[in-house]
């Protein structure tokens, strides 16, 4: 949890102080300051409500940047992702090899060192020589709609599937406090206590999705940039490979 800034921690010393005055002189049972004022409200709503809100939020918004790590079958990817409904750009990590993906509406590249295609020649039966490597390394790859690693890679890289997957809580919710993000006020709330992941909302303007662990130590990602666009350029002629083939696997 972000610790409470200077200026935050203080007023709420001196609210505490003045409480303790208060009741002091007046036998009242005591005071506080009041974790939703100022905020957009969320808060004082039942959990339910609190991530229904939070999932249109994210449905409406324009682009997202999306960060940290996702587990699944069993594997490992940390991603950093800029998401919009026409596509979606930046760069997926996996077993200790990275690459880029851009898609710009249905096409989609993929970008990586000669090492990651000369790896995946290996493990996919010797389909990508060395030779073949080095002219894919450092270039954006076009990905066949055809192929097996399309629906894969273009997973990562469509905002509304990608975003339903994720913002679910499992089993029953619950509030847990009111917490920082990145100095953002947020509501937290749990699924089952958290094993079924915990989602910190924004209390503050649009009640976006701020920060999500995933329910059974499935990763934890960061979610920024809400509403941001940004610009998706289709790379030049001379850094675009056509393969005209199924990708090696891996």
């Amino acid at each position: 949890m972000t610790a409470i800034p200077q200026g935050r921690a203080r007023r709420a010393a001196l609210v505490s102080a003045v409480c303790a005055l208060v009741v002091s002189g007046t036998g009242l049972t005591g005071c506080s300051e009041d974790p939703d004022e100022g905020t957009n409200g969320v808060g004082k709503l039942p959990p339910a409500e609190i991530q229904r809100k939070t999932r249109t939020a994210a449905d409406s918004a324009e682009a997202v940047r999306l960060s940290g790590s996702v587990v699944t079958s069993g594997r490992t990817y940390k991603l950093d992702m800029r998401l919009k409904a026409d596509g979606a750009t930046g760069s997926v990590t996996a077993q200790g090899a990275t690459f880029q993906l851009l898609r710009i509406g249905e096409q989609l590249y993929l970008k990586a060192d000669a090492g990651f295609w000369s790896d995946a020649g290996a493990q996919g039966g010797g389909e990508a020589d060395a030779a073949a490597a080095d002219k894919l390394g450092g270039k954006y790859v076009k990905v066949p709609q055809g192929d097996p690693s399309y629906k894969k890679f273009s997973g990562f890289t469509e905002k509304d599937v990608l975003l339903g997957g994720l913002l679910t809580l499992h089993g029953t919710l619950a509030a847990a406090g009111h917490h920082e993000q990145a100095g953002i006020r947020t509501i937290r709330i749990t699924g089952d206590k958290g094993s079924g992941g915990t989602l910190d909302v924004s209390l503050e303007g649009t009640p976006y999705p701020l920060r999500l662990t995933r329910a059974g130590g499935a990763g934890t990602l960061t979610f920024s940039s809400w509403g941001k666009d940004f610009a998706l350029k289709e790379p030049a002629k001379d850094e675009t490979v056509d393969y005209g083939k199924q990708l090696p696997t891996s």
